[in-house]
């Protein structure tokens, strides 16, 4: 049995913009993280898109919460961002805007300029993954800055928070940013078939080689097809997050759609539940292996 705590605070159109699962007892010195399953597509905001609801899904990381909520059961917390990839990116700077997508001037502190942007997948997307516009005029910065801080800034309040609470209770942290990548881009950057599974660990960079080792041998020991960092190296959160010299670790997951999910009709495939059962198996594994590690004098 897991508890529920969601933002006391209004998200999107007045829902909640954050939920966290939480075990009974944390045992395990892991968080793991949905940025970009949120489904919760307010009637005002697809009447603001000029793509249909379909479309505008798109963007996101469909079911991947699905695949990591039992992890409250094996002793770590789970956080899912609940407001749509297409409406505010979590896993972005909290101000990293196209300048082309406003009526006004963005305010200094805006980053305008980023491989991100230049794609149309900034803070406030102007475009979905398929690379469609997704409003038919300009926004105000207003507008922008009121999505912001009732979504992305309450996201990354509670996120902080469970990795905050994690090391102070168990001298690390190990965040796994869970999410899934179309099924027709290749590592190299040709439209290729995927492998199964891509770690990002920024290049070793993020995380201890141990940790990166550990939940790409797991995951191999449960048959995926496993590569690293490419082409996804880790987002902003595995960047910003990941500070293996002050014990805490973040590792990005990006699980091939084709594996689970119709990417047209946006509907999970029957293999889903084959998949949540070997994910499941993964999640025991890495939160024992990770309380080893951080707790060796904890007997398994």
């Amino acid at each position: 049995m897991t508890s529920k705590d969601t933002s006391p605070d209004a998200g999107q159109d007045g829902k909640d913009a954050v939920s966290v699962f939480r075990p009974p007892t944390q045992t395990a010195p892991v968080v793991f993280a949905a940025p970009h399953s949120g489904r919760d597509y307010s009637p005002e905001f697809v009447a603001r898109a000029k793509l249909d609801p379909l479309s505008l899904r798109r963007s996101e990381d469909a079911f991947v919460d699905r695949m990591f909520e039992t992890a409250p059961g094996h002793g770590a917390p789970m956080i899912r961002a609940n407001f749509p990839r297409a409406y505010v990116d979590a896993n972005r700077e909290a101000y990293e805007l196209d300048p082309r997508m406003f009526q006004d001037r963005l305010p200094d502190h805006v980053t305008t300029r980023s491989p991100r942007i230049t794609a149309g997948l900034g803070t406030v997307p102007r475009v979905v993954a398929n690379g469609e516009e997704i409003y038919g005029d300009k926004l105000t910065f207003l507008e922008a800055q009121q999505r912001i801080e009732a979504t992305h800034r309450r996201y990354h309040d509670a996120l902080s928070g469970l990795i905050r609470d994690t090391r102070h209770a168990f001298g690390g942290c190990l965040l796994i940013d869970c999410h899934s990548m179309p099924s027709n881009i290749g590592t190299d950057g040709a439209q290729a078939a995927l492998p199964d599974i891509v770690l990002g660990d920024c290049h070793a960079t993020s995380a201890a080689a141990y940790f990166t080792d550990s939940i790409e041998a797991a995951l191999k020991r449960l048959d995926f097809c496993v590569v690293r960092n490419r082409p996804y190296a880790g987002g902003y959160t595995t960047r910003y997050y990941g500070r293996p010299r002050y014990g805490i670790h973040a590792v990005q997951i990006e699980i091939n759609r084709a594996l689970y999910l119709d990417e047209q009709r946006i509907e999970a495939l029957p293999a889903i539940d084959g998949i949540i059962r070997r994910i499941d198996a993964f999640i025991a594994d890495i939160c024992a292996e990770t309380r080893r590690r951080l707790l060796p004098q904890a007997a398994e």
